[in-house]
């Protein structure tokens, strides 16, 4: 039996027609917009590969400027140490004795002064350190003691200490091959060349050949050819008689990575990677800003939140337009 139906009332005029209720999907109910899901939008995330594009472009610059400030500093260095090597030449070298006594501290500041020494060399003594490089090839060094009778001061230098005059390591040069290392000029010579500092010992165990040592070491030289010796080390560039032909020259030492850091340069560095930092900041600001925009504007719509049951969240439900909603059924 089927029931008959009911009429319907009119509505009054003048009042509102109810809302349609749309068939099938009910509405949605959800939370407040997330920064999470402001930043998975296509929009943003096309903006942050700009914005990564152009840190990575920052950084680059930043690193192109740090190599630029320690090229300008090494350069600085390179021009100081000329200008030193120039007066040096115009007034002659100096003796080792007066700029450095045995036994006594090498500074930094010694590293490629001119000195001349002169003294007999102990041919038995010489020994070669294996592994330098020289124009692109591995070699040897040519290093043999000098046993000092002047250094400038007379002997004033080394007199109280005992053990008698003072042997100073000399590198005669570089050699190919072993085979290729001339025996030292007898007699008194007299040697022009730059001061280096004593190198630390090599611990790395290994056992070299007879006649080769791992580095150039007073510590460890004075145990081998006795003392008294000085804490740093020449590198022959003349001599009288003259060098052999045989052992190539070596150049003139320098502090190594001690060169100066132009700071303009060095500022413009980080100039640019706080630009790369920056970068990124603002897209995060972007999408925060997003996100209490659209947080406030929902707010706005729905009117005051109702007091939610201790514990519990009150949700909203989103309107089709993405932005008007009203309290969730409980």
């Amino acid at each position: 039996m089927v029931s008959p139906a009911l009429p319907t009332t009119p509505a009054a005029p003048g009042a509102p027609s109810p809302a349609p209720q749309r068939p099938g999907r009910p509405p949605r109910v959800v939370g407040p917009v997330t920064w999470g899901s402001v930043a998975r939008r296509p929009r943003m995330i096309g903006l942050l590969a700009v914005l990564l594009a152009f840190a990575a472009l920052c950084g680059s610059l930043g690193a192109w400027q740090l190599d630029r400030a320690y090229a300008r500093g090494d350069a600085a260095q390179q021009k100081e140490l000329d200008a030193k090597l120039a007066s040096e030449e115009a007034r002659g070298p100096e003796g080792l004795g007066t700029v450095l006594a045995p036994q006594t501290t090498f500074t930094g500041k010694l590293v490629g002064d001119l000195v001349w020494v002169q003294g007999t060399y102990e041919a038995d003594g010489q020994v070669l350190v294996p592994g330098r490089a020289l124009g692109g090839r591995t070699g040897y060094l040519v290093l043999t003691p000098l046993r000092v009778s002047d250094d400038g001061t007379q002997g004033a230098s080394w007199r109280g200490l005992s053990g008698g005059a003072p042997v100073v390591p000399v590198v005669r040069g570089w050699v190919a091959t072993p085979a290729d290392a001339p025996a030292a000029p007898s007699g008194t010579v007299r040697v022009n060349g730059y001061l280096q500092a004593s190198e630390a010992t090599n611990g790395a165990g290994h056992t070299l050949p007879d006649g080769q040592v791992d580095s150039v070491s007073s510590a460890q030289l004075a145990n081998r050819w006795g003392g008294p010796i000085y804490s740093g080390y020449v590198v022959l560039r003349d001599s009288e008689p003259a060098a052999a032909a045989a052992v190539a020259v070596l150049p003139r030492p320098k502090v190594e990575g001690s060169g100066d850091v132009n700071l303009q340069s060095m500022s413009y560095a980080f100039q640019w990677w706080l630009f790369a930092v920056f970068a990124v900041f603002v897209w995060w600001r972007i999408v925060r800003d997003q996100r209490d925009h659209e947080n406030a504007a929902l707010a706005a719509a729905d009117g005051p939140a109702p007091a939610a049951p201790p514990g519990r969240k009150v949700r909203v439900r989103r309107g089709e337009d993405g932005i008007a909603g009203l309290p969730a059924k409980r």
